[in-house]
């Protein structure tokens, strides 16, 4: 039986799913995260077990081809060295905001944001993709679980300084993380998805700080979306984690859910590819 390979990976997680010539899905597998230009050896690692993971669950055989979208393949040089470290002769990888816009949209024309650990938004028109963003959080990931994260610490410290009012939120998070200094050492050793895990504490919270923090985050991804729409508007797919809060927050734009996941994307790309 021909068997193709579908990977979904980003900074919180990595999907995998083997499915036959028709599309149908056989097997599926999970690891941790696989983002491929913050922590190579890790995604690799991720990538791997998800793999041999999903096709275990399709009761073996071998991959004709595989299709991969990922967090930081638009780093120059980090989609060569996976393909060098993977076993699939016939191998595709892209960025993660491919698979998603191939995912949701199939063959229709629409604008994707895809808002979950990083962030990064596309539009599809007459067959012809565009994106912006998906920089990383070094650069950008405006809007993402972990820009939100990183910008509760900074205004944490922000109000012990002064520059900003003092709120319970920050008041309670300076307490739990153990001050400054312990904000600070965190903040050297932490990787997106852990400034991601703070972002539940901002979404539908009432605290002034949240509010500024989720108002800045929504005129940011307001205005990427906006880069991407034609004169007549194409209607705006949410992906992610932090999709439907943001969803709700932009209702400017016709919505449309999606057709598929990033993972269906995928398949269908390493299909496309055979």
């Amino acid at each position: 039986m021909t068997l193709f390979l579908g990977i979904d990976g980003g900074g919180t997680g990595c999907r995998a799913a083997v499915a036959d010539a028709s599309g149908r899905i056989l097997g599926r597998g999970e690891a941790g995260p696989a983002n491929i230009a913050s922590d190579p050896a890790t995604a690799t690692t991720n990538i791997l077990t998800a793999s041999k993971a999903a096709l275990a669950a399709a009761g073996g055989g071998s991959i004709r081809s595989a299709a991969l979208g990922l967090a930081g393949a638009n780093a120059a040089g980090a989609a060569h060295r996976l393909q060098d470290a993977l076993p699939f002769a016939r191998l595709t990888v892209v960025t993660d905001a491919v698979t998603a816009v191939k995912g949701a949209l199939g063959a229709q024309d629409g604008v994707v944001a895809a808002l979950g650990t990083g962030s990064v938004f596309a539009s599809q028109q007459n067959g012809r993709l565009c994106q912006i963003g998906g920089y990383g959080l070094a650069l950008g990931d405006e809007g993402s679980g972990a820009w939100l994260g990183r910008a509760l610490l900074s205004r944490c410290l922000r109000a012990l300084d002064g520059f900003t009012p003092m709120t319970p939120l920050l008041r309670a998070v300076l307490a739990e993380h153990g001050g400054a200094d312990a904000i600070v050492a965190f903040s050297l050793a932490a990787r997106p998805a852990d400034f991601a895990t703070l972002a539940p504490r901002l979404v539908g919270s009432a605290d002034p700080a949240a509010q500024a923090i989720m108002a800045q985050a929504t005129a940011d991804i307001a205005a990427s979306i906006a880069r991407l729409q034609p004169p007549e508007p194409l209607a705006v797919t949410f992906l992610g984690g932090l999709g439907p809060a943001f969803a709700a927050r932009l209702p400017q734009w016709p919505q449309r859910a999606a057709l598929g996941t990033a993972l269906d994307g995928a398949l269908l790309l390493a299909r496309e590819a055979a």
